[in-house]
């Protein structure tokens, strides 16, 4: 059974209905739980742990950290995506594969540590705090890929109330164990590094990965530990494609502070400025990729009814770019103000000096943001290629995306510095979005009009106009970015760019509305 056809039989009205609120249910309660957490995580630890670091020692974890995760699909290659679907359609399948299947994922994880010091051994990360640094983010990555890999057994057995609670299980774990380092007053401040980070964000993985693992114990039965190369070979033709493309889309949407930390001799604080400004990006990101698994479902479902499918894409475009376009111009009319709320002046830090560092963050703030924006909108078209299984063209432009990332950011980084790479992330983000929609375009004979496009781009100009304006008012930026941010949001029914019933149609299915 393919993905495809997995995600037609989950939708089909009078066969699966009941399967399909099911569905519908676990997505709102997974968004509900990550978006209680995952924004707590990133804009409270995260960013308390930068500001106790420092712009260097933060920047170098980071650079390392998107370093482990550029290998990261040698850890899987396809395996989770294929066991969920085998155990989706049979429960049974689960006790057959899993023994087979650990083992392989052992020797994926060898083979991961063995590439990541090897390489990272080569690129210079060879001194005594780098090392140590770059064994704890792979050992994370690791543990990761396991607990995603224990997901996909549950996610095949539809047991969706566990797999949410499990998503965010982990980073609940280290939140605690974070607040306890950072406020209890059991730990010495002064003393504080990112190796307690990463141990930190280790033992929740291990905790998590044990709660994963009984769950699914409990569901198998006579496991045999026995690998089956061939089975592993099949699997690997099917997931190839696929693997190639998160590969490709890491590599051209994380590299920038690792090409930042390389190409700079100034001990990662370039890198730390670019992780400042990217905070908000990340927090964002987190929340528009969840949209990208409803709309998976959505999409294969409606693949063969071209009028609905033009339908829905128009919809899910509008709300993205709703949702998008607000948080980007919002961003980049108070950049200077959301950067001072979110970072402190240091120790003995002068207000002049503190003014200049804000100003850094500040000018790479809005382009992040504009990045965010093109990024979002590859949930929608990328989403709805993934649905029809156009690998091949989704490949074609993410290679292209990581061969522009390099080559400008080459040439952009040693001039421009942090800004320069957050130019060459908005270059790319913006070239891969359109060429995802021509494709898309192409493939399933959209017609959306130019009078379409004049309605969106009349919609984000009301919302550049009415920032404009409010934030012109001499009253508390805080309260100019509220009574903005209420108006943009009502200017999207104003405009009629959406309207409740649209809105519903995304959550809930026809039968219940």
């Amino acid at each position: 059974m393919t993905l495809k056809t997995f995600f037609s039989y989950l939708c089909r009205p009078n066969t699966m209905l009941n399967m399909q609120n099911r569905f519908i249910k676990n997505i709102i309660f997974l968004l509900f739980l990550n978006l209680l957490v995952k924004p707590f995580w990133i804009l409270g630890i995260d960013r308390e742990v930068q500001n106790l670091l420092g712009d260097a020692s933060y920047g170098t974890y980071q650079a390392l950290f998107n370093f482990s995760y550029l290998f990261y699909i040698l850890l899987d290659l396809g395996i989770t995506n294929f066991n969920s679907r085998a155990v989706a359609q049979d429960p049974k399948n689960l006790s057959k594969h899993f023994g087979g299947l650990t083992e392989i994922k052992l020797l994926l994880g060898l083979l991961y540590a063995v590439v990541v010091f090897v390489v990272g051994y080569c690129c210079g990360y060879n001194e005594g705090l780098k090392l140590k640094l770059l064994f704890w983010c792979g050992l994370n990555q690791i543990l990761l890929s396991f607990i995603l890999y224990l997901r996909s057994n549950i996610q095949g057995l539809l047991l969706f109330k566990q797999d949410s609670i499990l998503s965010v299980f982990d980073r609940v774990l280290a939140i605690v164990i974070m607040c306890l380092v950072l406020w209890s007053g059991w730990f010495p401040r002064e003393r504080f590094n990112a190796i307690w980070y990463l141990q930190a964000q280790t033992i929740a993985y291990i905790c998590t990965l044990v709660f994963a693992l009984i769950i699914v114990l409990r569901h198998t039965e006579g496991i045999s530990f026995k690998i089956n190369f061939q089975f592993f070979k099949e699997i690997l033709r099917q997931s190839l494609p696929f693997a190639l493309l998160v590969l490709l889309m890491s590599v051209y949407s994380r590299i920038e502070p690792v090409l930042l930390e390389r190409l700079l001799d100034d001990r990662g604080i370039q890198a730390g400025i670019y992780s400042r400004a990217y905070r908000l990006f990340d927090a964002g990101n987190n929340i528009s990729n969840l949209f990208a698994i409803m709309l998976l479902p959505m999409f294969t479902a409606t693949l063969k009814n071209r009028p609905d499918l033009n339908n829905l894409v128009k919809t899910a475009f509008n709300v993205i770019v709703a949702m998008a376009g607000i948080v980007m111009i919002m961003c980049v009319f108070y950049s200077q103000e959301i950067m001072q709320l979110m970072y402190n002046p240091e120790e003995a830090e002068t207000e002049a000096a503190y003014l200049q560092r804000i100003g850094q963050y500040a000018r790479v703030f809005p382009l992040l943001m504009g990045s965010f924006f093109c990024l979002s909108t590859t949930y929608v078209f990328g989403t709805l290629l993934t649905a029809n299984g156009s690998l091949k063209q989704l490949n074609l432009v993410a290679a292209s995306g990581v061969v522009v990332n390099i080559l400008l950011n080459l040439i952009i980084i040693p001039r421009f510095f942090a800004v320069g790479a957050a130019c060459t992330s908005l270059c790319v983000q913006l070239l891969t979005a359109f060429a995802q929609y021509l494709i898309s375009e192409k493939v399933f004979k959209l017609k959306l009009g130019a009078k379409y496009w004049i309605h969106l781009l009349l919609f984000l100009g009301s919302i550049v106009l009415c920032t404009f304006l409010v934030k012109m008012l001499h009253i508390n930026w805080i309260y100019s970015f509220i009574i903005a941010f209420i108006i943009n949001v009502g200017l999207i029914f104003i405009t009629k760019l959406l309207s409740l019933k649209q809105i519903l149609s995304l959550v809930i299915p026809a039968e219940k509305r």
